[in-house]
């Protein structure tokens, strides 16, 4: 058990004695508001307390029912499984079974009850990455429409929309919210702050490369930096055994594939500029027309998961797989590799999942903490690959959201709405970022109790109160149906990483089956005006000679080298 919610563990057994519908009320509420957020809330105990009073009231038409909903295993959905859950319960009488499940598994069930229309669950936490399917499909509730009608009575009058920082990537281009965030973790750029403001290590750096040992801003900066540390003995700062100056993963899993549509290909600068996704090719190489339909993925139909920008993303990402990370690395998924630097003998990481922070910080980590409890890490922005430009997203921000799917009954619907509002109102936010450190709300990434926090969490409060944020966002909409193309991701570049074929090869195949199924949807006609149009196929001259996206190869690939202090680079975000 996450050493966090230990604390927990007297509360949620007293109130699972209370679930019953009899039982639920004020009483339950005010022991859980004493016992488990204990003033950990940017709201006043008074305005705590109408909060609950506010969900028992909306939650009685529905005491005694018992719904189930699902979510991906992470910290913060633990936290809300284990604890969350057993309280709502106790304090409406709702029966909330939480479940938690790999997060492929979460897409398997979504889409069963898409394919089915049967209930599955009365509600998901899935990525905002399927915002272009939602918005396609049309099966998932439309929650702009559902809380002016259906879902208007158990629509909380506290919700505060506008206090959600990941709104922008849950709405369709119709402006129609689809999902609601739940969490949200950024994948950044992490590194030994210790190290890399020790003196001898700058001085033997620059005597090497002629620059400063900093934050590097692009790809060419980050793999001297990996040469560089990557074998050296670093036992004059106590760190005994191999170093290492890059960690990655390589393993033919589903979580390879997410590690590129999760931002690699934007940060090496393969799509084109805009927020929170390039157009009208976006961090997948996936062209839309004026009208948001999908036109092609390959070169030849103006795409770019081909095109060389994405070859030098493939081709970057194996060699330094093979040349600067732990031997063991090649074989590891997503889940194995992320703990991994807190063992003490990474120096850096440019594709590292804020999700691992509240392991980094907590037991377990002491290679990487000083005795007082501050990191001897640091997060900050990843460094860009040489064909990104001004304007273009850098990084992926993961957007666990709240989604009520059409083929789940009304009343199953709105009681499963009242525990999603319950897990991520002003009253328990706080709390539960506290222990997952995923966040959502401005008000909790604002409040007094981060501000005290920060110096323990390497740079995570400052990074989510930057404006640098902005350039970090999931999937967008132009990927059509995210279940059927993101399983074509890892099968075809894990060709590319166990060198059975060239990124290049690796990339055509993948860019090719991408447009077979956008072609079967176009034929299907089941996304009706919003579904693919496919181009004709052209001369790949034609659309690499066009400004933006696919971009010709450039003769010089490396880039000068530029890094930063990493101190004047929070300064500059303070101001």
């Amino acid at each position: 058990m996450n050493p966090r919610l230990k604390s927990t563990t007297a509360i949620v057994a007293s109130l699972a004695l209370l679930s019953g519908p009899t039982w639920a009320g004020m009483e339950e509420a005010i022991a859980f508001l004493d016992s488990e957020i204990a003033g950990l809330s940017v709201l006043s105990r008074e305005a705590q307390e109408a909060e609950m009073q506010w969900f028992i009231d909306a939650a009685r038409p529905f005491a005694g029912m018992e719904i189930n909903v699902v979510s991906e295993t992470i910290t913060t959905h633990e936290y809300e499984a284990r604890v969350l859950a057993p309280a709502f319960s106790a304090i409406t009488g709702i029966k909330v079974t939480h479940d938690l499940i790999g997060e492929g598994d979460v897409i398997e069930k979504l889409q069963t009850q898409m394919q089915s229309g049967q209930n599955v669950y009365d509600a998901y936490v899935n990525d905002s990455d399927l915002i272009g399917t939602h918005w396609r499909y049309q099966q998932a509730r439309n929650l702009t429409d559902w809380m002016a009608g259906e879902g208007a009575d158990v629509t909380s009058p506290t919700l505060d929309l506008d206090d959600f920082i990941g709104l922008s990537f849950t709405t369709g281009p119709d402006g129609k919210l689809y999902q609601l965030p739940d969490q949200q973790f950024a994948n950044l750029y992490w590194f030994r702050y210790d190290w890399f403001t020790d003196p001898k290590t700058m001085e033997d750096f620059k005597a090497v490369y002629g620059y400063d040992l900093g934050v590097p801003v692009n790809w060419s900066a980050y793999e001297d930096i990996a040469e560089f540390f990557t074998g050296r003995d670093m036992s004059y700062l106590g760190v005994e055994g191999a170093v290492y100056g890059n960690m990655d993963y390589g393993k033919k899993d589903p979580s390879l594939g997410w590690r590129y549509t999760d931002a690699w290909m934007s940060m090496a600068g393969m799509g084109d500029v805009g927020e929170p996704n390039g157009l009208p090719v976006d961090e997948w190489g996936i062209r839309v027309n004026e009208n948001s339909q999908p036109v092609g993925s390959c070169v030849a139909r103006g795409g770019a998961t081909n095109g060389p920008a994405a070859v030098y993303a493939v081709t970057k990402a194996i060699e330094w797989l093979q040349k600067y990370s732990p031997p063991t690395a090649a074989g590891m998924t997503f889940g194995e590799a992320g703990p991994v630097p807190a063992q003490g003998q990474i120096a850096q990481q440019m594709f590292w999942y804020t999700a691992f922070t509240a392991d980094m910080v907590g037991e377990g980590a002491g290679a990487v903490l000083n005795e007082d409890g501050t990191p001897k890490w640091r997060m900050a922005p990843s460094p860009h690959g040489v064909y990104w430009e001004e304007g273009m997203k850098i990084g992926y921000q993961d957007a666990g959201s709240w989604t009520l799917m059409e083929s789940t009954p009304v009343d199953r619907a709105k009681a499963a709405w009242l525990y999603a509002q319950f897990v991520t109102s002003k009253t328990v936010d706080l709390k539960k970022s506290d222990v997952g450190l995923t966040f959502i709300r401005e008000s909790t990434i604002n409040s007094d109790h981060f501000s005290e926090r920060a110096d323990k969490l390497g740079g995570l409060i400052e990074f989510y109160r930057s404006p640098a944020r902005v350039q970090w966002s999931p999937t967008g909409t132009n990927v059509p149906d995210y279940p059927k193309l993101a399983q074509l991701w890892w099968q075809n570049i894990g060709d590319a990483m166990s060198g059975a074929k060239t990124p290049q090869q690796a990339l055509d195949a993948l860019c090719a089956d991408q447009e077979q199924v956008l072609q079967r949807l176009e034929r299907a006609g089941v996304q009706g005006d919003l579904g693919p149009r496919l181009n004709e196929e052209r001369d790949p001259e034609y659309w690499l000679s066009q400004p933006g996206a696919p971009k010709a190869r450039l003769d010089n690939e490396d880039g000068e080298p530029i890094t930063v202090s990493y101190d004047e680079l929070i300064k500059s975000w303070q101001n």
